[in-house]
């Protein structure tokens, strides 16, 4: 079996400030060690991570074309909460800093998903699971 030790997930962005103003006001942190006018390291967690690139430096690293996140999806980050009230909470923050919902919620009672997108368009799914709730069956 492959080990991680930590995920860096990196995402082209058309105007890094203003996508740093929309995740701070979220609640994420940022590396300041890793921040420049072309890259910030987002703290997602205590080894996960969002490296957001201008266009102009994430196309560095490629050599296909950056995808049109308003018109196509290239992933679904997701990630898993504490709670549904996290989730909500998380979710409340995204609307009013200009994020907007891309499907409905799913709620299966034992799991309770929502979803926002961000500035880029690129997609976001926040989650509670309650396994011992699981059906079993």
């Amino acid at each position: 079996m492959t080990k991680v030790n930590q995920i860096f997930v990196n995402l082209p962005v058309k105007d890094l400030n203003k996508s740093i103003e929309f995740f701070t006001k979220i609640g994420f942190t940022f590396n300041a060690q890793f921040t420049n006018e072309n890259a910030t390291c987002m703290i997602i967690g205590e080894n996960i991570f969002a490296m957001l690139l201008t266009e102009k430096y994430f196309s560095t690293f490629i050599t296909k074309e950056i995808a049109d996140t308003k018109k196509t999806t290239e992933l679904i980050t997701s990630l898993l909460v504490n709670s549904r009230e996290e989730v909500d909470a998380l979710l409340q923050k995204a609307f009013a800093a200009g994020g907007r919902q891309y499907k409905e919620p799913i709620d299966y009672d034992w799991m309770y998903n929502r979803n926002f997108e961000d500035l880029d368009g690129h997609q976001w799914e926040i989650f509670y699971m309650d396994m011992s709730a699981m059906p079993t069956e």
